[in-house]
């Protein structure tokens, strides 16, 4: 590489880095904001109206994709082809074609879904119903408003086009909660929050629409739009196959448990599933920007810049995945008991789910990859073929394990999905998907970090004679060491590993906590068996 190509790779990373930071903020933001959302929610209606409330809703995110017909992802493609080619009619027509399209299709949606829903009542209650009726409604909103998102982000929109979806809509929803609750006017159940989270939507709307329009390039305003109609509907098609399909993915469970009856387990399955896309927040931050400049690099022919991208792109979310995902998984038992006694029993499901998370931020964002190259059919074959294992092997599973045997047959299924698609991009990219580049620089940076280990090691082993809350602390400080470590490690050499990085770091952190906590569960007394963790006495199934 030259040094003016390296300077650009530099420039691009670094961009990368700065509107990745600014993505993760309103993801953060939106997180908590969704946290606080379906606490309020879950502790004001129970699991059983939770229970009916996720189960819809689950259906309802299904649908919206559905009726975005691709043209949520095919846009960051399209629209930054074309601002790079300064093809204006073009870029205009390719807006108006996908909104009049998918405004017509969520109205079907909501034509049909009404119709069926009401035609045969007797196979559901009456608040199921209610809920289904309002949350047809929310499809269309939703599907525009993920449109112009994408419009926005493709036109260098990152924080305006991710607030009102992330952040907006969650706290609207919030507040008319909480104001409901606390005024104590309505009868709070599922279709009311359904009804609230309509609400929400058509507001989240109104502001990325004002943020479509002020990102609007002058150019535009005045062309006559051009269409290639053919080419987006060739592209859109296995676009929205893998749109419902990564949707559906997600909520098998959900769907699996609501549909075989078991509402509670729904809701329980649904909450633990939502406070694991927790650690997803990083991957979502990066993949904002990410995608883009997949597609204006493969454009411009650029295949070291690209897997230097996608290299550290899937460093970064592997290690800021881990960080969340560790102190998450040992506070799963009392996050999940502050939203009621009986959400308590999706301990086991939640650390499951978890793994499963991390182990895709460390293969990094390959189905953009794909999708941003013009391998959208290749993806999409292989996202419906994990959709169907996953329904497989979850229903099976469901029947003896419960919402334990979803969440192993949702694990399950995206290590397999994810090597597929790293077999697929190798063979038909030449590109090393995830951290695979990284694995031929092992040894040399095993070398850079043994003797940070080996301190990491003397301080671990004062650590396992002090007090709980001395390990707590010092595991804290050996874990945010171990970030300082990989760094250290990762500018002495060109794509280092993050599991060769901070895997000594980590495990020097987690063995004084481990330690201490089996000498500290020696010494109490035995007690009744009620006071163990509800994983331990099999309660949780």
């Amino acid at each position: 590489m030259t040094t003016s190509g390296a300077s650009d790779t530099g420039m691009l990373v670094g961009r990368l880095a700065r509107s990745s930071l600014a993505a993760f903020s309103i993801h953060v933001a939106g997180a908590g904001m969704t946290y606080l959302s379906q606490l309020v929610v879950a502790r004001l209606i129970g699991p059983g109206s939770y229970g009916i409330y996720a189960y819809v809703l689950a259906w309802v995110t299904v649908l919206s994709y559905g009726s975005a017909l691709g043209f949520d992802i095919s846009l960051l493609r399209f629209v930054s082809a074309y601002r790079a080619e300064q093809a204006w009619p073009l870029l205009r027509g390719a807006i108006q074609y996908a909104e009049r399209r998918v405004i017509l299709a969520g109205l079907g949606i909501v034509l049909v879904g009404s119709a069926v829903v009401t035609m045969w009542p007797q196979h559901m209650s009456r608040e199921l119903m209610n809920t289904f009726l309002a949350g047809f409604l929310v499809v269309p909103i939703l599907a525009l408003l993920w449109i112009r998102g994408s419009v926005v982000r493709a036109l260098g929109g990152v924080v305006s086009a991710l607030a009102p979806d992330r952040f907006a809509r969650d706290g609207i929803l919030l507040c008319l909660i909480a104001l409901a609750g606390w005024i104590g006017w309505w009868n709070i159940h599922a279709p009311f929050v359904m009804v609230t989270t309509l609400a929400s939507s058509v507001a989240g709307l109104g502001l990325v629409s004002l943020a479509a329009h002020a990102r609007r390039p002058a150019e535009v305003i005045n062309v006559a739009p051009a269409y290639a109609a053919t080419l987006w509907r060739r592209t859109a098609l296995p676009l929205v196959i893998i749109a419902v399909s990564e949707v559906i993915m997600n909520r098998t469970g959900v769907m699996l448990l609501g549909s075989a009856g078991h509402i509670t387990d729904a809701g329980i399955y649904a909450l633990a599933f939502n406070l694991t896309f927790i650690v997803t927040l990083p991957r979502s931050a990066i993949n904002a920007l990410f995608a883009p400049m997949i597609a204006d690099l493969f454009v411009r022919n650029d295949r070291t810049a690209l897997q230097l991208l996608i290299t550290k792109a899937a460093f970064g979310m592997l290690l800021a995945s881990l960080c969340i995902a560790l102190p998450l998984g040992l506070l799963a038992e009392p996050l999940l008991t502050w939203f009621g006694r009986d959400f308590g029993g999706g301990l086991t499901t939640l650390r499951i789910l978890l793994i499963g998370q991390v182990i895709m931020a460390g293969a990094g964002s390959q189905l953009f990859v794909m999708t941003m190259t013009g391998h959208e059919r290749g993806a999409a074959m292989l996202l419906v073929l994990g959709v169907i294992g996953n329904a497989v092997l979850g229903a099976i599973l469901i029947r003896s394990f419960g919402m334990v045997g979803a969440a192993i047959a949702n694990t399950v299924m995206l290590i397999v999905w994810n090597a597929a698609m790293a077999i697929y991009i190798w063979r038909k990219l030449q590109l090393a998907p995830g951290l695979l580049m990284l694995v031929r620089h092992g040894h040399r940076l095993r070398k850079k970090v043994v003797g940070n280990s080996d301190v990491a090691r003397r301080f671990g082993q004062r650590l396992k004679g002090m007090p709980r809350r001395a390990r707590w602390l010092g595991c804290a400080a050996l874990l945010l060491a171990s970030s300082v470590n990989a760094r250290f490690a990762y500018s002495h050499v060109r794509g280092p590993t993050v599991i060769t990085a901070t895997g000594g770091f980590c495990r020097q952190a987690l063995e004084p906590w481990v330690v201490g906590s089996k000498a500290d569960r020696l010494d109490q007394p035995t007690g009744p068996t009620d006071r163990l963790p509800a994983f331990r006495t099999g309660t949780c199934q």
